[in-house]
């Protein structure tokens, strides 16, 4: 069996998102033979390009699976379009308002109760509860995709429910949380003065295996309740990521280790566009091993999906570099599409890409 993934361009000026088209089986066959899976949709004017990109690359229109990862704007607006314009049999999505049972305790507000919690969830995510609505008007199973969920060859790694909700109290838009009041607080101040400086630069030099990334996981709680899967075809491990953090990653790496297929790493999607909150040494070496000798191979192939101008943000050159020294060949989208594929029919018009060099000089933000 073959597989092919596109990880489409997302992103014409410096807001990247993900849109990610696959299929696999015996791609030298019928559509009978193959699966196809759709993991988020980017911003609602990709969700055309990807309808678009499946009839034409895959010629068809119906797709197995479709993936939300979580609910932010740059993944989960285009869905809408595919599941209007295409034929889907399943969609995967986590619906934050059916777990709100014993939330009221968390909030500082004592006025607060579990329903008002599961309405301003539901408000606060309202694409996603009509990407639901959607759905289920057109007979699409809706299942939530936890830790172990399983469609033919995809697996879920991540969330578990029991870590989904206990970040639904830290999502954006909901009151203050007892616990973490003035951690919060201080967060915010910390982003203000982020932002404030954001425009300023300054020069990194790399040393080879030197990672200049921490274990210090700072991305949203949202970001770590993206669904992490995997699909093994032959042997080969593909990995996505969605926005997941460090913590969330960690969790998905013991389920990695529990793994008995034997099944090998043969792909990774960057987490957050290749953001430099999202992965550290510690868990890239879960996943991938330690940093290897310079100019050997672990043949992996890792795509962080990028906007056009989307640097020093997006991707990082010191994640870039990270990936690099673990032996991998690093690519990034900048606003273009990548066909990363394995026993494939050959695509026309689609050159070879060469991976990202190793940055021993870079800016990033100050």
């Amino acid at each position: 069996m073959g597989y092919e993934v596109d990880v489409l361009g997302v992103g014409e000026k410096s807001t990247s998102g993900d849109a990610i088209a696959i299929r696999y089986g015996n791609l030298h066959g019928s559509r009978e033979e193959q699966t196809v899976v759709v993991i988020d949709g980017g911003y609602k004017g990709d969700g055309a390009k990807l309808v678009e990109h499946i009839k034409t690359h895959y010629g068809t229109s119906k797709v197995d699976l479709v993936i939300s990862t979580h609910p932010d704007q740059d993944h989960i607006n285009g869905l809408t379009t595919v599941l209007e314009e295409l034929e889907v049999s399943e969609l995967w999505i986590h619906k934050a308002w059916e777990h709100n049972q014993g939330l009221a305790a968390k909030f500082h507000d004592g006025r607060i109760t579990d329903n008002s919690i599961g309405e301003k969830l539901k408000n606060n995510l309202e694409v996603a509860h009509d990407l639901v609505r959607l759905a289920e008007s057109k007979g699409i199973t809706v299942s939530e995709p936890f830790t172990g969920k399983v469609f033919d060859s995809v697996t879920v790694l991540g969330p578990s429910q029991d870590y989904y909700e206990e970040l639904l109290p830290q999502f954006d838009g909901m009151p203050s949380v007892k616990q973490a009041e003035d951690a919060r607080a201080g967060v915010g101040l910390l982003e203000g003065l982020f932002k404030a400086a954001e425009k300023a630069l300054k020069k990194i030099f790399a040393t080879w295996g030197e990672d200049k990334i921490d274990d210090e996981d700072t991305t949203s709680a949202k970001n770590n309740s993206s669904v992490i899967a995997q699909i093994v075809v032959d042997d080969r491990r593909l990995l996505f990521t969605g926005d997941a953090g460090i913590t969330a990653l960690d969790k998905a790496a013991d389920q990695l280790d529990c793994c008995t297929t034997g099944a090998e790493l043969r792909f990774m999607q960057i987490p957050h566009h290749g953001s430099k909150r999202n992965v550290g040494p510690t868990v890239l070496n879960r996943i991938l091993g330690e940093p290897i000798a310079q100019g050997s191979s672990r043949y992996i192939t890792a795509i962080a999906s990028s906007a056009k101008e989307g640097e020093p943000k997006h991707p990082h050159k010191a994640v870039l570099n990270a990936f690099t020294h673990r032996g991998v060949k690093v690519l990034a989208t900048k606003g273009m599409g990548i066909h990363h594929y394995n026993d494939a029919p050959q695509r026309h018009g689609w050159s070879s890409l060469e991976p990202e060099p190793y940055h021993y000089e870079y800016e990033e933000e100050a």
